[in-house]
């Protein structure tokens, strides 16, 4: 092995994995101090891996979400011949191990999944106890290192123009996080983050709402509910999400994306489960409360209840996340 490899990593296609991805690229880092790490991933993370000092620069994967697209993965694995030593691939899809080995990188690193014998040169064994603990799955593909919880840099620059032009102050605002992605059944409904909301600004905080633009049926809900929330969902980067979240005094958040954001900067985080478990996917942070009712039809891991009542988020009162947020606001703020 050189003593200055070039790794090439296959990334997840979602933000929280893609934060928790870090957990393996700072192994890599420990583990050959002069690689050159590169991530292929999709265009929307570019702005996120470049938060993550372990690497060198990332390569837009331009293939839609889900499709095999069998001559692209091929055409692109041959230009990126004689380029890399080694390849990690993170994903655990047949196809996402195509590139590396069209590639021909010698070292093609990865769990067995989809049965990629052939595709994959180092089959790591993936025990059943973290196959749904993505941050500790992702390290132990390193296969050595020191595991380390994910550390987003903040553009210092950009957050405070990001604060005046929103009329937020440094720890002066909670931010919610009401979004998930994955699908209704990750969501604490609409009403009882109002309710939280309404309460945060009873104690003199500002409250300002995260999300994307497909979170801002939600968010314009939550705002109708409670007056005077700052909706920011679809009105902002990913960085300058990173960047505003990292000012937060609290943060507030159903399991997503943005709740592992929150956590890789630092900001107090009150994480609220539904169909998930607290257990495999916990934001890695120091100051955290996990509120998770924990009932006998849970956790499901589906993307709509399939029961049809979704009590695990309904049934979870505003006073149980309140409470949980008074802990961390008790705390003397950071700035």
């Amino acid at each position: 092995m050189a003593e200055s490899p070039t790794i090439l990593v296959i990334g997840p296609r979602w933000v929280g994995d893609m934060v928790m991805a870090q957990c393996l690229f700072s192994a890599l880092k420990e583990l050959h101090p002069n690689a050159a790490i590169d991530v292929l991933a999709p265009a929307w993370a570019a702005p996120l891996v470049a938060r993550m000092p372990e690497i060198r620069q990332q390569i837009d994967l331009p293939l839609k979400s889900g499709a095999l697209e069998f001559r692209i993965r091929r055409r692109f694995g041959r230009l990126l011949r004689g380029r890399y030593d080694m390849a990690y691939v993170m994903p655990g899809s047949w196809k996402s191990a195509l590139i590396p080995f069209f590639a021909r990188i010698p070292r093609r690193v990865g769990n067995l999944r989809e049965m990629r014998y052939g595709l994959l040169t180092d089959i790591v064994p993936l025990p059943d106890a973290v196959k749904r603990r993505t941050a500790q799955a992702y390290f132990g593909l390193a296969q050595g290192g020191t595991f380390r919880a994910p550390r987003l840099t903040v553009d210092a620059a950009n957050q405070t123009a990001l604060l005046g032009r929103f009329g937020l102050g440094v720890k002066k605002f909670v931010a919610l996080m009401p979004g998930a992605e994955f699908g209704p059944a990750k969501r604490w409904p609409s009403e009882h983050y109002a309710g939280l909301a309404r309460d945060m600004m009873v104690r003199g905080l500002k409250v300002a709402l995260f999300g994307s633009k497909n979170d801002a049926e939600v968010t314009a809900e939550i705002a109708a509910l409670a007056p005077g929330v700052v909706n920011l969902a679809g009105k902002t980067r990913l960085e300058d999400a990173i960047d505003l979240i990292s000012a937060a005094r609290l943060a507030v958040s159903n399991d997503s994306g943005l709740m592992h954001v929150a956590a890789a900067v630092g900001t107090p985080i009150v994480a609220v489960y539904g169909s998930t478990s607290p257990d495999n996917t916990p934001p890695l942070a120091e100051r955290r409360e996990l509120v998770w009712l924990g009932l006998s039809c849970s956790p499901c891991h589906k993307k709509v209840c399939p029961l049809g009542h979704l009590n695990c988020l309904k049934t979870l009162e505003v006073a149980r996340v309140a409470a949980a947020a008074d802990r961390l606001l008790e705390m003397p703020a950071t700035a």
